[in-house]
């Protein structure tokens, strides 16, 4: 791969801007380990910014340094084209160092203007294609239950009609007889539940999206003082808000009702420590850089995390809480995390979820203009 004369060490490559556009973490090494180039996504990852990256040396990035600096050597000697390996990335956050497990490709590139060859460093988390596998099984799914549902609710309602229509027939000719007119009202009322129900299956079907401007704190903040009006003793709900997060396009209502089953659940699921007086809800929001949802990557994003301590997802159903029906609290109805996913799908976003006692987090991912 050819490209222009290197700049000057800790300076800007205009020649490297192509790489920015890249969500895998990317850099041009010098064969022993100077950082000539570092992409936004690497920045993002380690915690660094783009001149301390070019300050820096390279093998100082990985908890272990030797595979990296004898990789890097064997490649930019020519004696392979490529090399790759699994290493542990050092990443500067706010509380200290974590280690981030990545597969390395290293590749050779010609800086060219008589400067030698280099180094291309690539890094891909390895969860990273786990994530991208599990969302694309998640989008499926809801795509295929969401047909599927909505083909037997449509079978469902024509039979509850009739059944509720011929229970009231039936009341009426039995005019006298209490004990079997309760009865008849027992079906009627079991038929209205069941109506009521597929009308809450065909909702995101029946109305389009009324797209406007969406303040995702508003949203917050409705979401909140519903929930807060519920529970008015022993929860508390946290903002955690990144303020300059812009308005984006969308349906208010549909977003504040996605945010609300979700709140909404872990709140109930919350009642053992609203007893005790120590429940906590945390709404954090922040802006995540060369996201992908899927297979499609976006250049900005927001991230809503609906954060709770209780006791956590059920492992049972962990892999399937977004499928229809499928519910952790007896009485539920299991339709509230489905009709969510299904409201951010239409935003071209996805619900996450991460869950251990303790602490469960629900992810929002929201593409941004």
């Amino acid at each position: 791969m050819n490209a222009p004369a290197a700049a000057p060490h800790g300076d800007s490559l205009p020649g490297f801007d192509a790489f920015d556009q890249l969500a895998t973490m990317v850099a041009v090494l010098r064969a022993d380990g100077r950082c000539v180039f570092a992409n936004s996504a690497l920045e993002n990852v380690i915690g660094l910014s783009r001149r301390a990256l070019q300050r820096s040396n390279a093998f100082e990035w990985l908890a272990d340094a030797a595979p990296l600096a004898e990789h890097a050597k064997r490649v930019a000697a020519n004696l392979v084209s490529t090399s790759r390996f699994d290493a542990l990335l050092r990443r500067h956050v706010q509380h200290g160092q974590n280690e981030l497990p990545v597969h390395v490709i290293l590749s050779q590139i010609d800086l060219g203007g008589g400067h030698g060859d280099a180094v291309l460093l690539e890094m891909i988390e390895i969860e990273q294609q786990t994530r991208q596998d599990r969302e694309e099984r998640v989008q499926e799914l809801v795509a295929a239950h969401k047909e599927l549902v909505r083909n037997l609710a449509h079978e469902i309602r024509n039979p509850l009609g009739g059944i509720r229509g011929a229970a009231q027939l039936l009341e009426l000719e039995i005019e006298g007889k209490k004990e079997l007119r309760e009865y008849t009202r027992v079906i009627v009322h079991e038929a209205d539940r069941l109506q009521a129900l597929v009308d809450r299956l065909l909702a995101p079907h029946r109305r389009a999206l009324v797209v406007g401007d969406v303040n995702i704190h508003e949203v917050c903040e409705r979401v909140r003082s519903l929930v807060l009006a519920e529970f008015p003793r022993g929860l508390a709900v946290q903002r955690d808000y990144d303020v300059s997060i812009p308005e984006f396009r969308g349906d208010r209502e549909q977003l504040i009702q996605a945010v609300l089953n979700i709140v909404h659940n872990a709140a109930q699921a919350l009642a053992a420590r609203i007893a005790a007086g120590d429940a906590r809800i945390v709404l954090r929001t922040r802006v995540a850089r060369q996201a992908t949802v899927g297979r499609q990557r976006f250049r900005l994003a927001l991230e809503l995390h609906v954060e709770d301590n209780g006791p956590g997802v059920p492992e049972a159903i962990r892999e399937r809480i977004f499928q229809p029906l499928v519910s952790g609290r007896e009485g539920g109805s299991g339709l509230g995390l489905t009709l969510a996913q299904t409201f951010v799908q239409q935003h071209q976003g996805i619900i996450e979820c991460e869950s251990a006692p303790g602490r469960t987090v629900f992810k929002l991912v929201i593409p941004l203009p």
